[in-house]
């Protein structure tokens, strides 16, 4: 049975609040710094600046991301975007000052020790800093990592850059919301702005500016989340700012229908439990391919500092993945860990490079760089995704084609002359498209229509969906209704795709250690290739694994995580901390429990698919190598080729599990099990309280529609929770609905109709301005309280005319649900009312509905998981032509967002 998760938008509170505070506060601590370093001349140095970053990393990182998560929860998308968004900022700002302060520490250390520091001015400080530790390291022979930390001015311009110009795009497009944050935002990138120059100019006026907006950005914050704090207390707005936009979304653009319907891409429903994160990602794919350009370009020398950078955003990037998971969109999830991986991937990649190994020969560098291969695993992944994103818009196609690109670049086989160049360049496009996909997705989201253009389709999804299906073999069913126990049902398998790419990615990064194991500048390389993937991005797969409700499922994830971790810490960083014969025996324990352990997850396996069986064997023989190699009697040859058939299955596995999600049905096999699971089918055996259909099937729906004829009730989905229908030409039934869920007979029960256009032509005498309202939250999770009159008769309530409603008002519900709509049009109006007994939980599955009340209805329409939690909103608009509407019950859509439709479609018809 499937069971409650999480709460609806309307039951969180403000986290505006938190955010805006956030930045406030992390406003105000840089200001007082900026101002006493302008007024003395003496900038912060030391632990001053480390106390400074540990409270913008608590303040402005961990608070505001905070308000970033219950923001998505809340339903809003601009929010949680920004909010996520600057707490990686913040998080970033204060790490530069921690690695600043720590690194001015190290520098007055070898400075005083060699009586360097007599007669240097603030504002040389830095310069003479940098030269002195240049000397320094030339004199005494230090370890070049003292020089690498000290070069943060072009490491910290290179952070900012990015998110000044996305902040100024969280400043327009928050205009479209209200009035308060475009300011806030307004002054981040201004302050931005001259924090950049500030760094860059030995002068104190660009301190000066950027505390004053500091200053500002505490003021509008503060206001702000007065005004929220206020409105959440007083469930309406008091002060000025919210509620009202500078400018109405809309003008932005005109919305194209054919357009709306192809950015849906594969989405089956649309859900409104949980913010759309493809703004979240693309703001996180902008900041990090700018920071590495700089570095390409050799702005910046050492990527000691951008390589925190890109692992906080990275990190935000995962949490786009997450709520991707959350929606039940496979392909982003996949996608965003896809680069989150990649980025994260590269960038301790490049620190290792110019950092760790930097004094190493340059030929025995790129002699291990050459020697790795993990790059080519993102080339096919890349590839892999570019095709099935043919389906999706143009903006989608491009940026996978970008991406693609940038994979290619970075295969370290291309020598290092034209490396970094094509590298820059491919940086250089990549974060344009990302730019740009940030504003329109962010834009769309916010108006939930298509004002930005993205582009059509490439080809069609049945084009495509016929194109992958040739890998199934004839005559495979795919029927099978979903259900939430079922594990391998393409919902559930979310998650796997992901799973798939990091093994393979940590599989093929170390399929040449055998031939370069005496190589210490591959086995440093190789670290974070075998780690990142294999072990840091493969926890987060056992977390969604974890949250999608497959506790099992999520064993082997965090047992292969333990694999690649031990994997990195004897095969590559064992021989540079020169790990004895003796010392490893304790690894020689740790292989033989890996052996043991993996074969009782072989015997799961076979319970699964043949993909993961397979993995789980391989595996296995790696595993004897990994055992073998500890009592010094690797079979070099035997293991090099199995970590490449372990890489060929997880490549495998990627796609179908990725096709399969996107397409929401089994169109590339992942094999039978090969053992059946016995006890499963003895639990399914039992018959079923009622009768029941698939709602993929024309047969499904034409089953329910006859039972309704006939005077039956039946559990029908919708685009918020699980019905009870009945049809309107049997009173009987309707009557019936009222016993079967102990319903209060003064609840009245409201109809359900499949389009406006049937409402306009039972001609109801409407004002013009209902008819408006009407139009723009119809289809959707809105439902209108309207006079009752004759032209219900019209409508073809018929019988039921004094068993729906009240004596003088009816609510009508027009679902957004393509299932639901072609119902209605088979049988005519229907009433419905939550599928649960009174004063229970609504329905979220077809299994609760069968097993709530399948023993008291006549028939379920299953349609696997609702988009949403709780029912619609009911708007009453008895009074909408005296200007007023007001909220009976707020449901799945937020009543802020109810009254802006409102006024817009006042606004509108002045």
């Amino acid at each position: 049975m499937a069971t409650l998760d999480g709460f609806p938008a309307s039951f969180y509170g403000e986290p505006g609040v938190l955010g805006m505070l956030a930045n406030g506060i992390s406003a105000f601590l840089v200001l007082l710094q900026n101002f006493n370093t302008a007024r003395t001349g003496v900038s912060a140095e030391g632990v001053e600046n480390i106390l400074a970053g540990v409270h913008l990393i608590l303040i402005g990182g961990v608070c505001q991301l905070i308000a970033g998560l219950l923001s998505f929860r809340k339903y809003d998308h601009l929010s949680g975007t920004a909010f996520i968004g600057y707490a990686a900022l913040w998080g970033s700002y204060g790490a530069t000052r921690i690695f600043l302060g720590a690194s001015q520490s190290i520098t007055t250390n070898l400075t005083m020790s060699h009586d360097l520091m007599s007669n240097t001015t603030p504002l040389t400080a830095l310069t003479t800093n940098l030269s002195l530790s240049a000397e320094l390291w030339n004199s005494t022979s230090q370890s070049p990592d003292w020089l690498s930390l000290l070069l943060i001015p072009q490491s910290a311009i290179a952070g900012l850059v990015p998110y000044i110009l996305l902040s100024f795009l969280l400043a327009f497009c928050s205009a479209t919301v209200n009035v308060i944050m475009p300011f806030v935002f307004g002054a981040i990138t201004l302050t931005l702005l001259f924090e950049a120059v500030a760094v860059g100019v030995s002068s104190a006026w660009p301190l000066v500016v950027s505390g004053i907006l500091e200053l500002l950005i505490l003021l509008f914050a503060v206001y702000g989340s007065a005004a929220l704090l206020v409105k959440g207390l007083a469930q309406r707005y008091v002060l000025k700012g919210f509620g009202t936009p500078l400018f109405n979304v809309l003008l932005l653009g005109t919305n194209s229908p054919a357009a709306s319907a192809q950015s849906l891409g594969q989405e089956k429903k649309k859900n409104t439990k949980y913010a759309e994160p493809q703004a979240l990602f693309f703001f996180c794919d902008t900041v990090s391919p700018f920071i590495m350009l700089f570095y390409s370009f050799g702005y910046v020398t050492s990527f000691s500092l951008g390589a925190v950078w890109v692992s906080i955003i990275s990190a935000a990037q995962l949490l786009s993945s997450y709520y991707a998971h959350l929606r039940q969109d496979g392909y982003l999830v996949t996608k965003a860990g896809l680069h989150a991986t990649y980025w994260l991937t590269k960038a301790w990649e490049e620190f290792v490079l110019s950092a760790v190994i930097v004094s190493e020969p340059e030929r025995e560098v790129a002699t291990g760089r050459q020697a790795m291969v993990g790059d080519w695993f993102f080339v096919a992944v890349a590839l892999l995704l570019l095709v099935v994103s043919l389906s999706n818009d143009t903006l989608e196609v491009t940026h996978n084609a970008l991406f693609l690109l940038l994979s290619v670049s970075t295969v370290p086989q291309i020598p290092l002359q034209g490396y970094y160049v094509f590298f820059g360049v491919s940086c250089s496009l990549f974060a344009s498209a990302s730019l740009y996909g940030t504003f329109c997705r962010l834009i769309n989201s916010i108006a939930e229509k298509s004002l930005i253009p993205v582009g059509p389709q490439p080809i069609s999804s049945d084009r495509l969906h016929s194109f992958l299906s040739c890998f199934r073999s004839p005559g495979k069913l795919q029927g099978a209704l979903p259900s939430s126990s079922s594990a391998s049902s393409p919902t559930n398998q979310i998650p796997d795709a992901l799973f798939y790419l990091t093994n393979g990615v940590a599989a093929l990064s170390a399929l040449h250690a055998a031939s370069s194991s005496q190589s210490v500048s591959f086995l440093r390389l190789s670290v974070p290739w075998v780690l990142v993937s294999g072990a840091v991005v493969q926890g987060f797969v056992s977390r969604l694994q974890v949250r999608g409700g497959q506790r099992f499922g999520s064993v082997i994830p965090s047992f292969y995580l333990s694999v690649w971790a031990t994997w990195t810490w004897y095969r590559f960083a064992g021989p540079l901390l020169q790990i004895s014969p003796v010392g490893s025996y304790g690894f020689t324990a740790g292989a033989i429990a890996f052996l043991v352990i993996n074969a009782f997850l072989m015997l799961i396996a076979a319970y699964g698919n043949l993909v993961l069986l397979s993995l789980t064997v391989v595996m296995e023989i790696v595993l004897v190598c990994f055992l073998l190699s500890t009592l010094q009697q690797l079979p070099y040859q035997l293991e090099i080729a199995m970590l490449a058939v372990f890489s060929v299955v997880c490549l495998y596995g990627t796609l179908a599990s990725l096709v399969n999600c996107t397409f929401r049905q089994s169109v590339m096999p992942m094999g039978p099990p090969l053992v059946k699971d016995v006890n499963q089918q003895q639990k399914s055996s039992p018959a079923l309280p009622c009768p029941v259909a698939d709602s993929r099937l024309t047969s499904g729906l034409l089953k329910i529609s006859r039972l309704l004829d006939d005077g039956g009730v039946c559990g029908i989905p919708t685009d918020t929770v699980y019905a009870l229908a009945a049809s309107c030409k049997n009173p009987q039934a309707i009557e019936n609905i009222y016993n079967i869920k102990d319903r209060p007979a003064e609840k009245p029960i409201c109809i359900c109709i499949s389009s406006v256009e049937q409402l306009v032509a039972a001609k109801p005498p409407f004002s013009s301005l209902l008819w408006e309202f009407m139009r723009n939250v119809y289809p959707g999770g809105i439902s209108c309280i309207v006079s009752k009159g004759d032209w219900l008769l019209r409508l073809g309530v018929g019988p039921a005319y004094d068993r729906v409603g009240t004596n003088d008002s009816i609510m009508i519900r027009v679902p957004d649900h393509t299932v639901t709509g072609h119902l209605c049009n088979i049988t005519g109006p229907l009433a419905i009312t939550s599928a649960n007994p009174s004063g229970e939980p609504d329905s979220t599955h077809h299994d609760m509905v069968i097993s709530r009340l399948g023993h008291k209805i006549q028939g379920v329409l299953c349609d696997g998981d609702s988009n949403e939690i709780v029912a619609s909103t009911v708007v009453n608009c008895l009074r909408i032509d005296e200007g007023t509407i007001s909220i009976v019950r707020e449901g799945c859509v937020p009543a802020v967002k109810v009254r802006q439709i409102f006024e817009r479609v006042k606004t509108s018809m002045l």
